[in-house]
């Protein structure tokens, strides 16, 4: 039996409870996800898909229901440790980069270990090195953010997500704002990391052809999974 890196059982978001603007994001939410897979989450926009991946992301928590990440329920889980789990389990990779346009491509990969560790380090720095060369930017690793095209970019915002190595990476629109042959390299950079080391990626975008290419897709329509 498959590992299972996520799991969400019968999770529901509402906003502005007991109030006149009363609003249900999402209804009974069932989905999983296992280790090594490539998921697609497509739907049309406000559909709910943002919601539930600010929940998977742990940056948000649903209202009813159940949250799994790697099997532990994180439902009972504090602030702290929710903040420990999301920074050592999960990679994020956003339609804008966020990149600090003044730092250069090695560094804006070593920040989320800067972060982790507390001081820099030459592991670190050979760290962020190792996951230049796997995204092919190794020779252009110490350019600035701000002088690279938008698809390099986008693989650095790719590295940057793999710098915990992660169990899985939230992928929300990468390509939505790269021509077509960006956006076909910057997918399959992310296809082939998840074939060779069975990183799992959840991606949300409207590129059905693109979502063709996963192994499954899921379909999120006024907050509801149809198929």
């Amino acid at each position: 039996m498959a590992e299972q890196v996520l799991r969400l059982e019968h999770v529901c978001k509402i906003y502005n409870i007991g109030l006149p603007a009363q609003t249900e994001v999402l209804h009974d939410i069932d989905m999983t996800l296992d280790k090594g897979q490539f998921l697609a989450l497509t739907g049309p926009s406000g559909s709910g898909k943002s919601t539930l991946l600010n929940i998977i992301g742990l940056l948000d928590r649903p209202t009813t229901g159940r949250l799994f990440i790697k099997g532990q329920e994180t439902g009972r889980m504090g602030d702290a440790e929710i903040t420990q789990l999301r920074g050592h389990t999960i990679g994020f990779v956003f339609q804008d980069h966020h990149l600090i346009s003044a730092f250069t491509a090695l560094e804006n990969v070593m920040m989320p270990m800067l972060v982790a560790s507390g001081f820099p380090s030459r592991r670190i720095a050979e760290r962020a090195h190792e996951i230049m060369v796997l995204v092919g930017l190794e020779k252009v690793e110490n350019n600035l953010a701000m002088n690279m095209s938008g698809g390099q970019q986008q693989r650095v915002a790719i590295a940057r997500a793999l710098a915990m190595a992660p169990d899985l990476v939230l992928a929300d629109e990468p390509t939505g704002n790269l021509d077509t042959k960006s956006a076909d390299s910057v997918f399959e950079l992310m296809r082939q990391i998840n074939r060779d080391s069975g990183t799992s990626f959840l991606m949300v975008t409207h590129n059905l052809d693109l979502a063709k290419r996963c192994d499954r897709i899921i379909d999120v329509v006024d907050g509801r999974i149809t198929a």
